[in-house]
């Protein structure tokens, strides 16, 4: 019999899709089905979601879940054994998953994903008709009170994983919602879900879990000391014998240059005339001159300052007096957003920016860049400069979490033993980002040496295989814990 794992996650591509959490909620169980492992994914039924799955199959029902009655549904889709928690009072809504339309957190957040969390339990603990699992994997913060659902319940449970995706967002709560949740009142204790005086969904996971996950190597590394750690470091500490860091990967798939129809052209390492073709259509579509010269520096971004885009703006004028040109696809901070806006009217030609998010855009600038730049301060993965690897666009990067784990810098000795693979910030300041820079120009300059770089960039492993052994290797640690 194979392993059974519940997957539990508030976004999954290619359903629904805010950031990186949903394209490892929507590659990793496909990677892991490979290895033998049954998956079942359970979300929110946002209206895109219903929308997406016409096809939906009512397996439970529960009378009242947090304030109106919800369905359990079914579905298969897109490679994925999908459940979907149907709860039309949390969840049918115009505006974003998290937010409103104005930007403003929903204000019943803790009881509309305190509910996916709970109905994860009620799976896990076999009440309802779906088989058992042996593990309950929850994703972020957003998923976080299923393994504390699953440690009050008094009764045998499943193995319990939490994946920390990113450690700044954290779900807190005030106290008030703990009776609403339907936790008992000895879980607002520091070894359970309380957190400076209120409740907090990812410290509940921290402290309840099995076991801890995280997105690279270095990240769990990082959010040990206090400097990334977000108040979490010493429960972090505490469970370090826990905490495993697994690097993400992409799906090989859908990220494949040699058959990627969101390119005028395919190309791979040994033939990069598409890629050249790409470039041209990167440059028609932003408005960029149209000059194979030009170095084109691709940006596909949160703008926010945890992705350093506010150093790229302090660096810009320094890439265009060089004759770079950058393309950027992002949304975010309103001021990041208007100060692209006026580089791009500023730099006609120069500059070429799109707010907000397109797939094809994205694997667009992915294919036609010269150079892929992730700036971050800090970046527990990352997966943009992993596409970029596949896609013969070296990425720029900051020596932090993923970027450090999954980059090897173009320095002399990486060079001359034909391991490099990308450019790694000195520091994470504008300086260090103007010599990364022109450390990239200089090597640009050079076609035979360029070429050299992107094809060392290409045959990068990037893919999901192994992680996905990694994780089944955690699952069947933790199967049948009691």
């Amino acid at each position: 019999m194979s392993l059974r794992v519940l997957s539990v996650a508030s976004e999954v591509f290619p359903l629904v899709k805010t950031g990186g959490l949903a394209d490892v909620a929507g590659a990793l169980p496909r990677a892991l089905e490979r290895l033998g492992v049954a998956v079942s994914t359970l979300l929110p039924g946002y209206p895109a979601v219903l929308k997406a799955l016409p096809h939906l199959e009512t397996v439970h029902a529960a009378s009242d879940m947090f304030g109106g009655p919800a369905r359990l549904l079914r579905a298969r889709a897109s490679g994925l054994d999908l459940l979907v928690l149907d709860a039309p009072h949390l969840y049918a809504r115009a505006g974003g998953l998290y937010a409103d339309a104005s930007g403003r957190d929903w204000p019943d957040n803790a009881l509309r994903f305190g509910a996916l969390a709970r109905m994860a339990a009620e799976i896990g603990l076999g009440r309802t008709p779906l088989p058992k699992p042996e593990v309950v994997h929850a994703h972020d913060w957003q998923a976080g009170l299923a393994p504390a659902y699953l440690h009050y319940a008094g009764a045998k449970r499943p193995g319990t994983m939490i994946t920390i995706h990113n450690l700044a967002f954290q779900g807190r709560f005030e106290a008030q919602v703990l009776a609403p949740l339907g936790l008992p009142p000895e879980a607002f204790h520091i070894e359970g879900v309380e957190y400076f005086g209120g409740v907090g969904f990812l410290k509940a996971g921290l402290r309840l879990a099995d076991r801890i996950t995280t997105v690279s190597p270095t990240y769990a590394a990082e959010i040990q000391r206090p400097q990334a750690g977000m108040g979490l470091d010493g429960l972090l500490r505490h469970r370090a014998d826990r905490l495993s860091g697994i690097l993400n990967g992409i799906d090989t798939k859908v990220w494949n240059p040699a058959h990627d129809p969101r390119l005028p052209a395919p190309f791979e390492a040994a033939r990069l005339d598409g890629k050249m073709r790409a470039k041209q259509a990167l440059q028609q579509r932003l408005g960029l001159d149209l000059d194979p010269q030009a170095m084109v520096v691709g940006v596909v971004s949160r703008l926010s300052w945890q992705k350093g885009l506010d150093l790229l703006l302090e660096v810009l004028p320094h890439l265009l007096a060089g004759g770079g040109q950058l393309a950027l696809l992002g949304a975010g901070e309103a001021a990041l957003e208007d100060a692209f806006r006026r580089a791009a009217s500023d730099s006609p030609g120069a500059v070429g920016c799109a707010f907000g998010y397109d797939e094809g855009l994205a694997h667009l600038i992915q294919g036609g860049s010269d150079f892929i730049l992730v700036p971050s301060r800090f970046e527990p993965c990352g997966l943009t400069q992993l596409c970029a690897l596949r896609y013969g666009s070296p990425p720029i990067v900051t020596r932090v979490g993923g970027l450090a784990d999954t980059v090897i810098d173009a320095n002399f000795v990486a060079r001359a033993a034909g391991v490099a693979t990308g450019i790694v910030a000195r520091d994470i300041d504008a300086q260090s980002l103007a010599e990364a820079l022109d450390r990239a120009a200089a090597i640009f300059a050079l076609p035979g040496e360029m070429a050299q770089l992107r094809r060392r960039a290409m045959a990068t492993e990037v893919s999901w295989d192994g992680p996905a052994q990694a994780y089944l290797r955690l699952y069947q640690g933790i199967a049948g814990v009691s």
